[in-house]
Parts: C-alpha cells; structure tokens; sequence
C-alpha cells in the first residue's frame, strides 16, 4: 500500500530516435501512445506529482554505447542530432526533472536515486519506451532497489509487439503492477486514496 505522496512519474526516453516514423528504434505503438500519456503527465502535475524524464544520450564518438551496438541496434540518441531530442508532443515543462542516461537503465550511473531520495518519493509509475529493454531495465533495477513499481500498459510501448506483451507479463509477475493509466487516475483522483500493489 503506498500514497500519492509516496509516487513519481517516470518518462523513459520518449525522444525522436525511438517514436518518429522510420527512426532507427521505431517502437510499433510509440505514438498511439502520446495522447494517453500526455494526459496522464498533465495529471501528475495537477496533483503535485514530480515528473521526471529520462533521456537517453551518447556522445558523437560513440564511445559510450558499451556492448549496446553488439546486439542488433543501430546507433542511436547521439548529441546534436534529432534524434536525441523529446518529441514535441512530450516535451518537459519548468518543475519537471531530467535525467540523462548512458544505458539501458534510468538508475545506472544517473542520479535517479539521489533525486528519488531528495524528493521522499519510494513508489516509481513508469511509462514510456521501450517495454522489453529500458523500461524493464529500470523497473528492474527499481524493484531490486525497494521501490515499489507500477508499469501503465497504455503509456508503454516495446521494439515489438509480442515482446512488449511478454516483458508486460514478466514485470507483473516478479517487479510490479501493471494497470491502466485511467486506473492510475481514479486511484490516485480518490480523496485520501491509497494505492494498493498487488
């Protein structure tokens, strides 16, 4: 059981090289997307619920990616390039937080934490991209720091369809809930209301 006292929202890299049509991460569901979470954004702060963004970035001489380029991602999210900016439908507003991030996680080597801890809050809701790599990847890490996790289904989208619904499964199997951003409104819109987690 948590409050809405307790809560952040978290946006995961909701930037050009993930959402924009033909970008070299393009999240199939990116932008159907935007209009639900706009809306729950919009809702945070009504309700004084810190808003924080990650973005996630690297430096044009690539030196930063890691084991990332390994895999099968192209490159992605270079400074000064397009495609590292916030989409314009989702760009944060003065009192949100950002967080500038290398890899996969929004707590790996960030200051997430410390900007958790300073703002008291324990319970993380999560939204954004992608699903099945750095929304889990923060969920993860979140649970395995103690905080409390709540994925919205509505506000996530994966590199793919069928992986985004197992990654889905999986958080809500072993890291957190995961509901509907009209369920995260109700229940936090309640008077005195208190989150219960499955």
């Amino acid at each position: 059981m948590y409050k809405k006292e307790d809560c952040a929202l978290l946006v995961i890299d909701m930037q050009a090289d993930f959402i924009d049509e033909g970008a070299p991460i393009e999240c199939p569901g990116g932008r159907e997307i935007i209009p639900r979470l706009k809306e729950l954004i919009s809702f945070m702060r009504a309700q004084n619920i810190p808003v924080i963004y990650t973005q996630e970035k690297h430096r044009p001489e690539k030196v930063d990616f890691g084991m990332e380029l390994e895999r099968e991602e192209p490159e992605h999210c270079l400074e000064q390039t397009k495609g590292v900016e916030f989409i314009d439908e989702l760009r944060p507003e003065q009192g949100d937080f950002i967080v500038a991030k290398r890899r996969y996680s929004g707590f790996y080597l960030t200051d997430l934490e410390i900007l958790l801890k300073g703002l008291k809050r324990s319970t993380l809701i999560i939204t954004g991209v992608a699903t099945n790599v750095c929304v889990y990847a923060t969920a993860l890490d979140a649970q395995q720091r103690d905080y409390r996790v709540v994925v919205i289904s509505d506000c996530v989208a994966g590199t793919d369809r069928e992986l985004h619904r197992a990654f889905l499964r999986n958080i809500e199997y072993v890291l957190g809930e995961v509901i509907t951003a009209q369920e995260i409104i109700k229940r936090l819109s309640t008077p005195g209301s208190s989150i219960h987690s499955c």
